[in-house]
């Protein structure tokens, strides 16, 4: 990302598959399935890079502001910017490359 840029990713996912490993030690027959899948989606999560990440990101923010068309049009870029006000135009074209690159 240039120094433009201001997403800060923040991965806590280590945080949560261990109290999902510690709750799995303890957990009763019934709750094993559940967890254990929980414990899978957070692996798999978690093994997300900076730009998956990032192009999720973009993908919400644009979902979050009614955003439907294509994701690599100048428009969706406006909605970007609409969706999050200080993002600079460098910024917003960069981060809409992320998401071109890794769609859903």
């Amino acid at each position: 990302m240039t120094k433009q840029s201001h997403v800060l990713l923040v991965r806590d996912a280590d945080v949560v598959a261990a109290a999902l490993r510690q709750a799995l030690a303890t957990a009763s027959p019934e709750e094993r399935p559940g967890l254990e899948r929980a414990a899978g989606l957070v692996g798999a999560t978690a093994a997300a890079t900076e730009t998956e990440l990032r192009a999720r990101w973009v993908r919400s923010r644009l979902a979050a502001v009614g955003f439907t068309g294509d994701i690599a049009s100048v428009a969706a870029v406006k909605a970007l910017r609409q969706a999050e006000r200080g993002l600079s135009l460098p910024a917003a074209v960069e981060l809409q490359r992320d998401a071109v690159a890794h769609p859903e």
